[in-house]
């Protein structure tokens, strides 16, 4: 077990297991190399990518399957081999949520760039899938 301090959580402690290393980093914090995902809270179906090294740096995620039943993401053999995915049952898709000027009614998903997780030795990456129609801010809840 490891102990991370967390603006949102305080002091916890993780599971080496757990601990998802990104080994370039996330784009525009590259530094950024280990974090661990936690779920917002049991009842939603939201989590965040905390960062182990920074207690301020966490990210907003979902499964996009939740809110876009027909989102598929393709992961290049580039990313397959970067991960070592051997089986593709045993990887998580994220995308990140951003919620513009607080607004939870506007938030949007990045379906275009998810975050995919390797189970079997928690290596991920965040992918930019370059030949989709998917955006950068796919309404979770569109106006009816």
């Amino acid at each position: 077990m490891r102990k991370i301090n967390t603006d949102r959580f305080g002091e916890i402690e993780v599971d080496e297991k757990r601990i998802v290393h990104f080994k370039d980093g996330i784009p525009a914090f590259e530094d950024e190399h280990e974090f661990i995902v936690l779920p917002y809270d049991e009842e939603t179906p939201y989590y965040f990518l905390q960062s182990l090294n920074k207690p301020e740096l966490a990210f907003l995620l979902t499964i996009p399957e939740i809110f876009f039943p027909d989102y598929s993401a393709e992961i290049d053999d580039e990313t397959v081999e970067e991960l070592k995915i051997t089986d593709s049952e045993k990887i998580l898709v994220y995308a990140l949520i951003t919620i513009p000027n607080g607004s939870i009614r506007y938030m949007t998903a990045n379906l275009l760039a998810p975050i995919v997780i390797n189970l079997e030795n928690m290596q991920a990456k965040q992918i930019v899938m370059e030949k989709s129609n998917y955006t950068t801010k796919h309404r979770l809840f569109p106006d009816k």
